[in-house]
């Protein structure tokens, strides 16, 4: 793929809001380790003693968006609706809330969520059970459907070039690069804010419980000493953007380069029977052979792998032997461990962090699922697994000089 240019980050996450409190929570993660059910806003957690949950912390929309137009909105659009706005400015692109760089004409979105509607899906289904069906407040089913967050950030910032939502599960965080990358090579933008996110719910929350993903407390950094982990997920939200540009219109405006995106790379592996959940080590290892192939740079010249480990051996187990496939010797560490398994936004969540580190910022002991950290991070493989047979890489490289 032609580099793209990542000029600028917003991002809301267990960490907190703003890409310099991310930064910073990323060298002291072990904080996180034993968050109190009591800091759950989304739901009432009184009835689950034992939740593993992560939620945004203190997350006030207000703050960013002022007080108008919110009371009709989700918890995912107003996470996503901070997040971009923070990367627009971040990026230089708008300054406080008017453009200054680009025009909206040729700004985009590509969002990625995996259960993006199940919270407005279940509040309307829930009245028409248990009330009656008339009752349902029109104004908040344009939320039931999965591209609606991503039309409302759009409609609150003004990116008119184009609007892409991507749904494939853990995966979809990266793969929405790639989408961006085919819309930029083609012209149908100048730059495109490029991410995902996912919103706690009760309903989320009790479909994992049910599914036995989210394990008992047993401490973030619980891990043996192979690299796998032990049974800890823990369910987090975040919503985040990047702002990846053609490198020529990046150059001409002056702006500021945090890394650059340089390769992408899936497969799928399909089951011999049909499983409820299923990663597949194949995927993972050809979607990382061919995101290196794309990037045109050389396993031996990988720094570090930020993968989405999030404490369930199902998936972690297969991820890491794939890794280890391609990769034998390289640095892998695990931000979801303490995240919390972010889904639809957990690739996302993995470029970020990779910014930080492509940037020279230390990386947390907690994260470190195996390997020896290098002196310097020059370029990363990002890696997500999926439920479903199906895996994705990226490769990010430093910002040129």
């Amino acid at each position: 793929m032609t580099p793209r240019f990542v000029t600028g980050l917003g991002i809301a996450c267990a960490l907190g809001t703003g890409t310099d409190t991310f930064f910073r929570g990323l060298v002291d993660a072990k904080r996180l380790s034993a968050l109190p059910a009591s800091a759950v806003t989304s739901f009432d957690v009184s009835k689950y003693p034992d939740a593993r949950i992560v939620e945004v912390p203190e997350f006030d929309p207000t703050k960013y968006l002022g007080d108008k137009g919110l009371r009709t909105l989700d918890r995912l659009t107003k996470l996503l609706v901070v997040a971009a706005r923070l990367c627009l400015h971040d990026a230089g692109i708008k300054k406080d809330n008017l453009w200054v760089a680009l025009t909206p004409e040729r700004v985009g979105v590509v969002c990625s969520n995996a259960y993006g509607s199940l919270e407005a899906i279940t509040e309307l289904d829930r009245v028409a059970k248990l009330e009656d069906a008339r009752y349902i407040n029109p104004a908040k089913f344009p939320n039931t459907v999965s591209n609606s967050a991503s039309g409302y950030v759009s409609i609150w910032e003004e990116l008119r070039a184009l609007n892409v939502s991507v749904s494939d599960g853990n995966c979809g965080g990266l793969d929405a690069v790639a989408c961006a990358d085919i819309f930029l090579e083609t012209s149908r933008a100048d730059a495109i804010i490029t991410g995902g996110g996912e919103a706690m719910s009760e309903a989320l929350f009790l479909a994992f419980q049910k599914l036995g993903v989210l394990g008992p407390v047993t401490g973030a950094g619980d891990r043996t000493t192979n690299g796998t982990v032990t049974n800890d997920t823990r369910l987090g939200e975040a919503a985040a953007f990047l702002a990846l540009e053609v490198p020529e219109v990046a150059r001409a405006r002056g702006a500021r380069v945090l890394g650059e995106i340089v390769g992408y790379g899936t497969s799928f592996f399909a089951p011999e029977e049909s499983p409820l959940v299923y990663a597949s080590r194949e995927a993972m290892k050809r979607a990382i052979t061919a995101a290196l192939a794309d990037a045109q740079v050389a396993a031996g010249d990988v720094d570090l792998v930020v993968s989405s480990v999030a404490g369930l051996p199902q998936l972690d187990d297969e991820e890491l032997a794939g890794i280890r496939d391609v990769l034998p010797a390289v640095a892998v560490v695990a931000p979801k461990l303490v995240l919390g398994e972010t889904l639809g936004a957990g690739g996302t969540i993995g470029m970020a962090a990779s910014l930080a580190w492509l940037g020279g910022a230390p990386i947390a002991k907690d994260l470190i699922v195996g390997g020896a950290l290098p002196s310097r991070v020059r370029h990363v493989v990002v890696t997500s697994i999926g439920y479903y047979g199906n895996a994705s890489a990226v490769v990010l490289r430093a910002a040129s000089a």
